[in-house]
């Protein structure tokens, strides 16, 4: 996977007020982690990161962080956003976390599942396809890192489903999540679901007539039973 290159700078004001002067100058606090050492504060440009965000949506990306101070550099490593923090109204980015990696050491990182082909159950059946998993966590190193997980549904029947243990991962590439966890799955049409509910309420309302019945025989037997004895 390639790097991108974003120029930060260092930043040595801290604090909500120094972070609104930042953010109306449109740049964006964030904060360097790892690397065995202490945080590193810094600001990055807000044009050039949502111009790359939406260049490489969905996609896990490298970072190669040159760090400026007054116009040097200062510092360079290749590193991984960690968190992102979103305005509550406008979804604007109002802060980030990165976190340093090695390139020769693995990593885990969340990956997209997409989804391949249209399932048969829907297809022919006319079912209704579930994605429940949208993300994937993964294990490789930073420059075997997918850009996606692609899941082929192609042959998934009614009440069929896709796990993790039914994805093929790129060499390298390994999970730790649950292979029985359901990545999308087909559920029954909406005629199959209503004529099993129908049949439900069907089987349901007969049966007080039903008990009734049974108790009418019960009744009746239990009066020819009395009369035998009298005899």
């Amino acid at each position: 996977m390639e790097q991108i290159k974003l120029d930060v700078q260092l930043r040595k004001n801290i604090g909500s007020s120094a972070a609104q002067k930042i953010r109306r100058a449109e740049l964006i606090p964030a904060v360097i982690y790892g690397g065995g050492a202490k945080p590193t504060i810094i600001q990055a440009n807000r044009k050039i990161y949502e111009r790359i965000h939406r260049q490489h949506a969905g996609e896990s990306l490298i970072y190669h962080l040159n760090v400026l101070d007054e116009g040097k550099t200062v510092a360079d490593f290749p590193a991984i956003v960690k968190a992102v923090q979103l305005h509550p109204v406008s979804d604007e980015v109002i802060h980030l976390d990165f976190n340093r990696i090695s390139l020769d050491k693995e990593i885990e990182i969340k990956v997209k599942i997409t989804l391949k082909g249209e399932a048969i159950g829907v297809k022919k059946d006319g079912g209704t396809l579930d994605h429940m998993m949208w993300e994937l966590d993964v294990i490789c190193l930073p420059t075997q890192i997918p850009h996606h997980i692609e899941a082929d549904i192609s042959n998934v029947g009614i009440h069929e489903s896709i796990h993790v243990k039914d994805l093929l991962l790129p060499a390298g590439v390994r999970t730790k999540h649950d292979p029985e966890s359901v990545v999308a799955t087909v559920a029954g049409s909406m005629r199959e679901e209503t004529a099993t509910v129908e049949a439900d309420a069907a089987a349901t309302a007969s049966e007080p007539e039903v008990l009734k019945e049974k108790k009418k025989e019960e009744g009746e037997t239990a009066a020819v039973a009395k009369k035998d004895d009298k005899k």
